[in-house]
């Protein structure tokens, strides 16, 4: 493997062991990029035939370098594919955004450095206006098997991926452009103290009266553009008075309340001015409890927590377990959380044929169904199905059943990781 510090525009990764018996990603990034394939392949025979060769170890070694991955796929009757798969380059004003984003926040720095993505970076950077991990439609195939779409080998060099960004997340950096070197130069660049730079003088402009510019009926200049979006949420009003609340006001739980809105109001004003506004799929209105969860997934004091745990009929046990489903994926983990609804007999049947194909024969555990979920022999682990199809991840902690990751298209990635957190 090349040195990962050098200023270079391609890295090379030795073909890693076969995987027998193990899911692809540990890391919710490295989840985060099998949803990209798993969403965007319309043939989910090709996932599985990806999946086998894959933990087969017939991935050869992996070039990734800006815009594009390839490797070279031995099939079962030893034929060699070249599979490609192109990921969009940021461009140059992105870059500038995430770079400007990531030097004002030294934990973001320290984290990459530690090989790691938290969250905060991604969601930083989308509210910046980029996309660092890849959506629906991301992930484009080119192999010479000739398919037009996903293919095994391309599905294959995938999951081969996911396991090298388990790693080091700087190969998704690569991919979007940048190299480390060239990353971590710039980020030195731009963490100069902004006291260092020269003010910007701005300019003003002379106002013009409503009536006279009516009168003349000429087009007048236009309008100066939109102004730019704050960086951070602004800080709410503080509510520290020596006045005594009213009876019944927690000042603790008002403050908390204006600092979430705040936060929200900050992320419609960049999803408004940012591209691709009115595109976005509409999110489900969320129920009095389900909002509380994503309340409290804001990190309450303790006394704001338990309000919210009693005015969702929760316990502070059960808030916590909740938070954790919704910060792994939404209201839709919390509906697996909570609900156990059977399963559409379409689904049904499509998850009983995946449980098949996720191992071999020799290697398929034990799984005791119930209705949609299925607990591995023993007692400590769980497959839930969700009901889009995917499987979610749990464990059981303190005599619960606790999320303990993400969900996932491939049920042995979904058990792995539950496993994993044994």
């Amino acid at each position: 493997m090349s040195e990962p510090y050098e200023n270079t525009q391609e890295r090379t990764f030795a073909a890693l062991p076969p995987a027998h018996g193990r899911g692809f990603a540990q890391t919710w990034w490295g989840q985060a990029w099998l949803r990209a394939l798993e969403d965007a392949a319309m043939d989910s025979a090709q996932l599985k035939a990806g999946r086998r060769l894959a933990r087969a170890g017939a991935v050869g070694a992996v070039s990734v370098r800006p815009g594009r991955v390839t490797a070279v796929i031995q099939d079962r009757d030893r034929t060699a594919r070249r599979a490609d798969v192109l990921l969009q380059e940021l461009s140059e004003e992105q870059w500038d955004r995430f770079l400007d984003m990531a030097a004002e926040r030294a934990g973001h720095i320290a984290a990459l450095l530690d090989r790691e993505m938290p969250p905060h970076l991604v969601e930083d950077a989308a509210t910046a206006g980029v996309e660092l991990l890849p959506g629906l439609g991301d992930l484009e195939a080119e192999c010479d098997c000739g398919a037009w779409d996903h293919c095994g080998h391309t599905a294959a060099l995938c999951y081969q991926v996911a396991r090298l960004l388990d790693q080091d997340p700087f190969v998704l950096l690569l991919l979007r452009g940048r190299g480390e070197r060239e990353l971590l130069d710039a980020l030195q660049t731009r963490s100069v103290p902004r006291s260092a730079a020269p003010a910007v003088r701005q300019e003003t402009h002379d106002g013009v009266d409503a009536a006279e510019a009516y009168a003349v009926g000429e087009i007048l200049p236009p309008l100066p553009g939109a102004p730019a979006v704050p960086a951070e949420p602004g800080l709410p009003p503080s509510l520290d008075t020596e006045t005594a609340p009213a009876p019944g006001v927690d000042p603790a739980a008002l403050g908390f309340l204006a600092a979430q809105a705040a936060r929200e109001a900050h992320r419609l004003l960049v999803d408004a001015l940012g591209a691709g506004h009115g595109q976005r799929a509409v999110e489900a209105e969320l129920t009095p409890a389900q909002d509380a969860v994503r309340l409290a997934s804001g990190a309450p004091g303790a006394s704001v927590a338990a309000r919210l745990a009693e005015g969702s009929g929760r316990d502070r046990e059960g808030l916590a377990l909740a938070v954790r489903a919704w910060e792994y994926g939404g209201a839709p983990a919390l509906d697996v959380l909570e609900a156990d609804l059977p399963a559409e007999a379409e689904t049904l049947a499509r998850a009983r044929a995946a449980l098949e194909s996720a191992w071999e024969d020799d290697e398929r555990p034990a799984l005791r169904p119930a209705r949609g979920r299925w607990t591995v022999a023993g007692g400590r682990v769980q497959l839930r199905l969700g009901q889009d199809g995917r499987w979610w991840p749990y464990r059981k902690e303190r005599g619960r059943w606790a999320p303990v990751g993400p969900a996932s298209q491939d049920p042995a990635t979904a058990l792995a990781l539950a496993e994993g957190q044994e």
